[in-house]
């Protein structure tokens, strides 16, 4: 039997799974898979942590050094965010040029990041113009098993939360300290097969998934970014539907994450 048959096969019992409230794991439309985050896991990071998400896991090191603002913001400091997809994680991913999906995985949770000003950027300006600390928060995705985007968000605020600032090292001052994290934004992803919509989506529901839809929190009650994917629908009802439940999901991953 050819791999497109197998697949085809997979897809319609995913959705007539659906259509009566069940997944293939098991789950309920709205549970999760087990969620953890391990801080520290990259000893020779400025601060980093390991995600998990059922079986998907995701790698976040962040690197803080002394550098120059941009000529647009000479008083604030630089938040760079990149993602890779390593080939070991996934059949899908090869050596190469980045990978689309790596590409969205670092701009969505770059803009969550952003967008939730979990980091006063004016507050890592050295020198106005001239020295500024330059935030690299570098994402790697180590075993791809379905919804990398929540596991990357999740990595990289546990990074964040225990990142130290490196001022001993680059003369700036005596001792290091904290990174100040202001918010914390968590993202939340959901797919629609048929018509019910799922929140973390395993690989074989991202494959049958019409739609899908990421939302990103704040502890505030705010929205602070969505993320629309695929070619499906969504209307105005679901939308609402969706960011309720990721509000509810997003308060008790944010525990995890700073714990």
């Amino acid at each position: 039997m050819s791999d497109e048959v197998t697949a085809e096969i997979l897809t319609t019992h995913i959705l007539d799974l659906a259509r009566d409230g069940k997944r293939l794991d098991g789950r309920a439309p709205d549970e999760y898979r087990p969620i953890s985050v391990d801080p520290g896991f990259v000893s020779t990071a400025d601060g980093s942590a390991l995600a998990r998400i059922g079986h998907t896991a995701v790698v976040c090191g962040v690197k803080i050094e002394l550098g120059k603002p941009f000529p647009d913001t000479p008083n604030a400091g630089v938040l760079t965010t990149n993602a890779e997809l390593i080939p070991l994680s996934s059949p899908m991913f090869e050596p190469g040029p980045p990978h689309p999906r790596a590409i969205e995985v670092s701009r969505v949770v770059d803009r969550a990041i952003r967008a939730a000003e979990a980091i006063d950027l004016t507050k890592l300006c050295v020198t106005p113009g001239e020295k500024t600390w330059v935030c690299y928060v570098d994402i790697h995705v180590i075993d791809h098993s379905g919804n990398i985007i929540d596991a990357a968000l999740l990595a990289a605020l546990g990074a964040l939360a225990h990142a130290k600032m490196p001022n001993a090292r680059f003369g700036v001052a005596d001792a290091d300290a904290p990174l100040q994290l202001n918010h914390a934004p968590v993202e939340n992803t959901f797919v629609r097969l048929g018509d019910t919509i799922v929140v973390d989506p395993s690989v074989d529901e991202e494959r049958a998934a019409q739609g899908r839809l990421t939302v990103a929190t704040d502890e505030t009650g705010r929205v602070v970014a969505m993320q629309k994917g695929l070619i499906g629908a969504f209307s105005p009802d679901d939308v609402r539907d969706v960011v309720e439940r990721a509000f509810r999901h997003g308060e008790r991953m944010r525990k995890i994450a700073q714990a």
